[in-house]
C-alpha cells in the first residue's frame, strides 16, 4: 500500500471552490524516476528552486572532491549518493514546492496505487459533504452559519494509556 498526501491548489480569482481535477496526490516513499533522472524529474515537475539548489550543492561537492584529488570511483560514489538522496526525498521536495506555490495539504490517503488512493479520497470527500451539518468538502469555504456543537459528554475517568514499554516513574505496577 502506498501513502499519498493530497494537495489542494490555490483558488483562482472569482472561484469559491477548487476544481477536484486539479488536486495533486504526492506519493510518499522512494522515487526511481527522481533517482535515475534527478534534474529532468525536477524540470518535469517545474521545481525551479529545488533544481537550482541541487545544481549548487552538486557543483560545490564536485568542486570539493576535485580539490581533494579523489579517485574517479569516489566521485562516482558521491554522485550515486546524491541521486539516492534525491530519490529518497522526492516527495518532500515536491511537497515543499507545492507549499511555496500556495497549495494546501488537505489530507493523507493510502491505496494500492494512485487510482485507488484518488477513489478512496474522493469517496470520503463526497461522504463528508453529504453529512448533515458538515461544513462541506475538504477545501470548501466555511458555511455562513456555524454548525451547533453537541453538548459536552460527562467525562468518566479513563485508565492511563500505555505510551511505551517502560513505566513512568511513580506509576502503579
Amino acid at each position: 500500500m502506498s501513502i499519498y498526501t493530497v494537495h489542494e491548489p490555490p483558488l483562482r480569482a472569482g472561484v469559491t471552490a477548487s476544481d477536484a481535477e486539479r488536486y495533486v496526490f504526492v506519493r510518499d516513499g522512494f522515487s526511481f524516476r527522481a533517482f535515475l533522472f534527478g534534474p529532468l524529474w525536477m524540470l518535469w515537475h517545474r521545481m525551479w528552486l529545488v533544481l537550482t539548489g541541487y545544481i549548487l550543492v552538486a557543483a560545490a561537492i564536485e568542486t570539493l572532491i576535485a580539490a581533494s584529488d579523489a579517485s574517479a570511483f569516489a566521485v562516482g560514489i558521491v554522485g550515486v549518493l546524491i541521486s539516492l538522496l534525491v530519490g529518497l526525498e522526492a516527495g518532500t521536495l515536491r511537497r515543499f514546492t507545492l507549499r511555496r506555490r500556495g497549495w494546501r495539504n488537505v489530507g493523507i490517503v493510502s491505496g494500492d496505487g494512485l487510482e485507488a488512493a484518488e477513489r478512496r479520497f474522493f469517496e470520503s470527500w463526497v461522504r463528508h459533504a453529504a453529512q448533515p451539518g458538515a461544513p462541506g468538502a475538504p477545501g470548501a469555504s466555511a458555511p455562513a452559519t456555524p454548525a451547533a456543537s453537541p453538548p459536552p459528554s460527562p467525562r468518566t475517568p479513563q485508565p492511563p494509556e500505555v505510551i511505551g514499554l517502560f513505566p513512568e516513574p511513580g506509576a502503579n505496577r
